[in-house]
């Protein structure tokens, strides 16, 4: 995998664990409210993995937030 790409889902990784922990919701009940795995949510938080549209979108309605949004926000806005 490219450096590039490494970077994006490490970027990807803490905008998911971000915008979780705002929802005060364990990677348990993110799973079950977007019909994934625990260990599918973990390994998306620590950048392993590299999600389809598909499974953006069911994250971000799990997440309670518009893909649009979620793919435009800057990691460090989303720390706030």
């Amino acid at each position: 995998m490219e450096k590039n790409e490494e970077d994006l889902l490490t970027q990807l990784a803490k905008k998911i664990k971000i915008q979780r922990t705002r929802l005060n919701i364990s990677q348990e009940k993110l799973a079950e409210k977007c019909d994934f795995d625990r260990t599918y949510i973990s390994l998306l938080e620590r950048g392993k993995r590299n999600p389809s549209y598909l499974s953006l979108k069911n994250l971000c309605i799990g997440l309670e937030i518009d893909l649009a949004e979620f793919l435009k926000e800057d990691v460090s806005d989303a720390s706030r």
